[in-house]
């Protein structure tokens, strides 16, 4: 994964957990990647300032789906990568709103 060409997307919490939401932010045509969702790197930003790279696949086997790479959170907690399903893919004002929904399990 890599994040020169990744979109910023803010996360109301500290880590990714089913419910938890993150807004997309800089898409050229909010309306249109809501309705018709596409590929897309990502820079997750949670909400104690720790990021990482990301990547939405719209059209994985599962449904939506986002693919995360490895942090450590501020307090020092490593997060191992993960894949998670996207529930929800909506617009909110000027970005996308991602509703997270569970981690797939491999």
């Amino acid at each position: 994964m890599t994040e020169a060409n990744a979109y910023l997307a803010l996360c109301t919490h500290t880590h990714l957990f089913p419910g938890a939401r993150c807004r997309l932010q800089g898409l050229p045509r909010p309306a249109a990647f809501a309705a018709a969702p596409e590929p897309i790197e990502v820079h997750l930003r949670f909400s104690h300032g720790t990021a990482t790279a990301a990547e939405l696949h719209p059209d994985s086997p599962t449904g939506p789906a986002l693919t995360v790479a490895a942090y450590t959170t501020a307090a020092g907690t490593p997060i191992d990568d993960s894949t998670w399903t996207v529930k929800g893919i909506a617009q909110k004002e000027d970005g996308v709103e991602l509703t997270i929904g569970t981690p797939n399990r491999a």
